[in-house]
């Protein structure tokens, strides 16, 4: 496919589409932004230093229902006049004579994202502390989008969440595990029957968290990233969300990631997380246990699929080492979590 470019971008067409809908300065080049998990994501750059964000599907075969670039596109798109931080959209293609897949393409931010422990570590715990604030913040005004007036309210079914994603999921793991863990299932009916009474419907994200969101110097949240998941339905499942990716003071699990970053000082506790979202909800949130199961489920059913793509060579050449033997011990530990919270173990 590739032009003398990454072997995902048929750089000549591409550059010729981008060119079309942006105002570019000669010849595109574009550069693979290493430790994306699912969708894959490039820089493209033109002579003047003008920078877009790219992104696509992971090539060869798909999971049905995955990978949807124009939801994607339709959401950040939506979101353009709300309070919740998002990149202006360039344009989507749908025409796969291009580029063989759909992709969007929206302007570059300039921020940071904190993707790893060195990252957070070179910020002070005021700026950490700010972060912790800000994510609660943006979360907030996500859940208070009026998704009728954004032109949202047709994204999904506005009842059934958790039925929903549970059929969802467990669709996804059998398409894509490499091997039998019996508790995924088992944890999946569980969930079933002991199902809360839901709150009011609203945009969830669907994979909110530390990493998906970069921020400025002084760590206030600039740009809400990582849109694949998100549909309507159930807010305490992001606030679980962000909790499973967290610094947990009572787990004895190998530090990666967020976790790794937010156990250093300046980043509030899980608790103080939970409260600054009741305050400034103003709701109760006594089911947040649950969904945070139900968040450690999906996390093994959704790293099963990451594993299986990486085996599978999908996800182009990255920059960073990857340990595939601690992914898939991952996916073992999430659904032990999940069981465990269901006092199931």
């Amino acid at each position: 496919m590739s032009d003398t470019g990454p072997p995902a971008i048929a750089v000549n067409k591409v550059s010729s589409w981008i060119g079309n809908n942006a105002e570019v300065d000669g010849a595109l080049t574009y550069s693979l932004i290493a430790g994306g998990r699912s969708n894959m994501t490039f820089t493209v750059s033109d002579n003047s230093g003008v920078r877009f964000v790219l992104r696509r599907p992971p090539t060869g075969k798909l999971l049905p229902s995955a990978h949807d670039m124009e939801r994607e596109y339709r959401l950040m798109h939506s979101l353009r006049s709300s309070e919740v931080p998002v990149p202006k959209m360039v344009g989507l293609c749908q025409d796969e004579s291009v580029n063989g897949r759909d992709f969007y393409v929206m302007n570059y931010v300039d921020g940071i994202v904190v993707r790893d422990v060195e990252i957070a570590a070179s910020m002070d715990e005021g700026v950490r502390r700010k972060m912790s604030e800000s994510l609660i913040d943006t979360l907030c005004a996500l859940h208070r989008v009026d998704i009728d007036h954004v032109g949202l309210g047709d994204l999904a079914k506005r009842n059934g969440y958790i039925e929903r994603q549970i059929k969802r999921w467990s669709g996804q793991w059998e398409s894509s595990r490499t091997r039998d863990i019996p508790l995924v299932d088992s944890v999946a009916r569980e969930l079933l029957v002991q199902m809360p009474e839901p709150s009011p419907t609203t945009i969830a994200h669907g994979d909110y968290r530390l990493s998906n969101c970069m921020v400025d110097s002084s760590g206030s949240v600039i740009a809400v990233l990582d849109w694949e998941l998100c549909t309507l339905g159930e807010p305490m499942a992001d606030l679980a969300g962000l909790l499973g990716y967290w610094y947990d003071e009572n787990s004895d699990d190998e530090l990666a990631g967020d976790a790794a970053s937010t156990e250093l000082l300046g980043f509030m506790s899980q608790d103080e997380l939970v409260a600054r979202y009741v305050e400034e909800m103003g709701i109760p949130i006594g089911s947040v246990d649950y969904y945070r199961a139900f968040a450690e489920w999906r996390l093994a059913c959704i790293g099963e699929g990451v594993y299986a793509r990486y085996l599978g060579g999908q996800q182009g050449i990255q920059s960073e080492e990857i340990d595939l033997e601690q992914m898939q011990k991952s996916v073992t530990n999430h659904v032990e979590k999940a069981a465990k919270m269901l006092q199931m173990l």
